[in-house]
């Protein structure tokens, strides 16, 4: 389908790009789309656990995407990998294989046995054998033997706001029986990180990769009740992306990932700070080459061989000569065919010379040997071959070709009655039926062929004179012909589509009317010798083979009668319009230059179809401002949640009944987690919080030296600190109260607000 919008809306419009798209422009830059993230053989750094002590912890920060642990002494985690195991019987050795994290992805084979340990798009544990053998890697990979029967030293883990109480239970009698900890403790990974920056009285926006949370902080305590979860984070995110270009490209031939489509998001997306100008203007052509991201995907390209100029010219010149050969031969072959014509005429001539001194039945022995049926067929025989020589002269000569009249010809036997004919006669007299038949149709189409010239001649007259008598009206009526002409195209463009999908209604109605051309009445069996069929008997009942046929086949004539007519009548616009110029046609329309479709798919460049590189590109541009906004206007993605302005002002207005502590709260706010690192978040943040708030309160935005990080090095500086010791849950404490006891702390989760 033939998308014709563009921005053009009069002649006198510069159509908001001006004259930038006839630049030239500089090569385009281009991103690879990442392969496989599988990094190969990586040493282990072993050496900590040498290094530690029975008090030292081992912090693990448990997150959705990525599992990063460490030890509490470390300045940053030691290992991290995603939250995967691909687990799978090698037929080879008799075995079954695991492989954890990035090592998931190293074939084929892995990679379509990977199964996550979260529930997918949250942050809470589903696949308990999953988790463990992300558990048994992670120990493994600091060096933890487990020969002693268990890790012998105290864990510290990472858990979301208001974490499940089975999430936890199952991950304490996980870390207590399976690994014999002697010790554990929870906290929640935002609360890390807001006091590994030193915060004490603040707003906490969390932003990771399955939600956002909204902690508000007094004095280094969270305000547990006023906590609030915005359904958006990075895998969302990654997720809606994803649906955008398979929505913008549905028949694109690379393979996308999620892991691809999340590196996008952090590569190329961004916060915009006035979300609605941008979108409208987003694609006008000054600047586009640089707003336009393409994405590169791996292609083959094919191969074509440049000829020089020296091997052009030699082909040129075989084509040359070949062509000569061929027009000698053929102007050969016509003359041979003529001089054979020429003898044929003169031996039937000297034939029809002797039959004029025979008897009647030498007569009809001669024309039965030369297979003749009369006299009549030889003279006919002999005109034909003069007229079919005389214009073959004409030809080779370059006279003009002047086709004589058709002479009326004449069917004697028409008017004698059958009685008196033998055989032969009445097979004579049928065959002049059919002659005259013929000739009648002839003269009926040539009479017609006049009378719908005169008729055209006659209307275009008449269409004159009522222009030349009221220009306005009859402009109006040009306006309303072209108008109903597109409407047309537009419809038989979408019922191609449409019959593309045997689901749609057009279809449906197809192949409604072939059911019911099998019989007049449906439903009922036909007896034989009782239907009558009497379909052809009207010309309308023909149409029904256009109605019921598929693809170009059936819409040559249609194709051509409307863009002839719309090609009329643009004409006659142009001609006497002063309003309509070149720019208002269709077929300027179509122009990838003017085509806003073609500058959100293809960029400020012409496409190539041919080019198997520009058929594997990804072009990214609205969607770099789309993605990301959702956190502040969930509605475009279909949620239906307030974003984090309205929440944030919703939790200081109503929610701190105290000036003082909203004052407080509002100096400080704080952002952390990977699905902040977009490119200008704070500051729009602050301009849509002024927006809300009062004038007098002043507002302070801030973000984590590394918000991705931060959550585990706050949760190891805790974990060393002494004011950790009263958040450990022993092992003595778990078998004496069961796996759901826990401990409550200034980091941690409630058991009641």
């Amino acid at each position: 389908m033939t998308i014709t919008t563009t921005r053009c809306i009069d002649g006198d419009s510069t159509c908001g790009r001006g004259d930038t798209r006839f630049e030239p422009k500089p090569p385009p830059r281009i991103w690879q789309a990442i392969e496989s993230p599988f990094r190969g053989y990586q040493p282990l750094p072993t050496d900590g656990y040498a290094r530690s002590s029975s008090n030292t912890a081992i912090v693990i920060d448990n997150g959705a995407s990525l599992l990063r642990a460490g030890w509490s002494f470390d300045k940053a985690p030691r290992v991290s990998f995603p939250t995967i195991v691909a687990r799978y019987r090698d037929r080879k050795i008799n075995k079954t294989v695991s492989y954890v994290g990035f090592n998931a992805f190293a074939d084929a084979t892995t990679r379509g046995q990977i199964r996550n340990a979260f529930e997918p798009g949250s942050s809470v544990v589903g696949n308990w054998d999953v988790m463990e053998g992300l558990l048994d890697y992670t120990f493994a990979s600091l060096g933890i033997s487990g020969q002693d029967s268990g890790v012998g030293r105290p864990i510290v883990m990472t858990e979301p706001v208001a974490n499940l109480g089975y999430s936890r239970k199952t991950m304490t009698e996980l870390l207590f029986e399976c690994y014999s900890a002697p010790s554990v403790a929870y906290g929640i990974d935002a609360l890390f990180s807001y006091k590994f920056n030193k915060g004490r009285s603040g707003l906490i926006i969390s932003s990771s990769h399955t939600a956002t949370h909204l902690i508000p902080v007094l004095d280094s305590k969270p305000i547990m009740s006023n906590v609030t979860r915005l359904n958006w984070g990075g895998y969302q995110g990654a997720e809606y992306l994803l649906k955008l270009i398979k929505l913008k490209y549905p028949n694109f031939q690379g393979k996308l990932t999620d892991y691809q489509a999340e590196e996008m998001a952090r590569e190329h997306c961004y916060i915009s700070q006035d979300f609605d100008r941008e979108m409208n203007t987003f694609l006008d052509w000054s600047g586009l080459e640089e707003r336009d991201h393409i994405v590169q995907y791996p292609f083959t390209e094919q191969v074509i061989v440049e000829k020089s100029e020296e091997e052009l010219a030699r082909i040129a010149e075989r084509k040359r000569e070949g062509g000569r050969r061929l027009q000698e031969q053929a102007a050969k072959m016509r003359l041979e065919k003529l001089i054979r014509k020429e003898q044929t005429l003169d031996y039937y001539k000297d034939l029809q010379q002797r039959l004029g001194n025979q008897t009647k039945k030498e007569i009809k022995r001669l024309l039965d040997d030369e297979e003749f049926r009369d006299e009549a067929q030889l003279e006919k025989t002999i005109q034909e071959l003069e007229k079919s020589i005389r214009k073959a002269r004409n030809k080779d000569v370059g006279g003009p070709d002047n086709p004589e009249e058709e002479l009326e010809p004449t069917f004697p036997l028409l008017e004698v009655p059958d009685e008196s004919l033998d055989e032969a006669g009445i097979k004579e007299k049928r065959h002049q039926r059919l002659m005259k038949s013929g000739y009648e149709a002839r003269v009926r189409a040539k009479v017609e062929k006049e009378l719908e010239k005169a008729r055209v001649a006659d209307e275009e007259r008449i269409d004159n004179e009522r222009r030349e008598n009221d220009l306005s009206n009859w402009l109006e009526e040009r306006r309303a012909a072209r108008q109903t002409l597109l409407q047309r195209i537009k419809e038989r463009d979408r019922l191609k589509a449409d019959l593309g999908n045997r689901k749609s209604l057009a279809s449906q109605m197809r192949m409604k009317t072939l059911a019911n051309l099998a019989s007049d009445q449906p439903g009922k069996k036909r007896r034989r010798g009782g239907d009558d069929d009497n379909f052809g008997a009207n010309d309308d009942d023909w149409g029904i083979y256009r109605t019921v046929a598929i693809g170009d086949q059936s819409d040559d004539e249609e194709e051509e009668d409307l863009g002839a007519g719309l090609k009329n009548v643009e004409a006659q616009l142009l001609k006497y319009d002063p309003s309509f110029n070149e720019n208002n046609t269709l077929e300027a329309q179509n122009d990838w230059t003017q085509s806003l479709v073609h500058a959100f798919l293809r960029g400020p460049r012409p496409f190539d179809p041919e080019s198997q590189q520009e058929a594997y590109q990804i072009h990214l541009n609205v969607e770099r401002i789309r993605v990301p906004e959702v956190v502040f206007q969930p509605s475009i993605a279909g949620l239906d949640q307030a974003g984090i302005v309205d929440i944030a002002a919703d939790i200081t207005n109503h929610g701190l009944a105290k000036p003082a502590d909203r004052e407080r709260v509002l100096k400080n706010i704080f952002l952390t987690g990977g699905n902040t690192v977009f490119k200008g978040f704070e500051e729009r943040l602050k301009t849509e919080l002024r927006g809300v708030l009062p004038m007098e309160i002043p507002i302070d935005v801030q973000k984590a030296s590394n918000p991705v990080l931060d959550a585990w090095r706050g949760a190891a500086q805790w974990a060393a600190g002494d004011e950790s010791k009263g958040g450990f849950v022993t092992r003595d404490e778990y078998l004496e109260k069961g796996p759901e006891y826990m401990k409550e702390h200034s980091l941690g989760n409630a058991t009641s607000f």
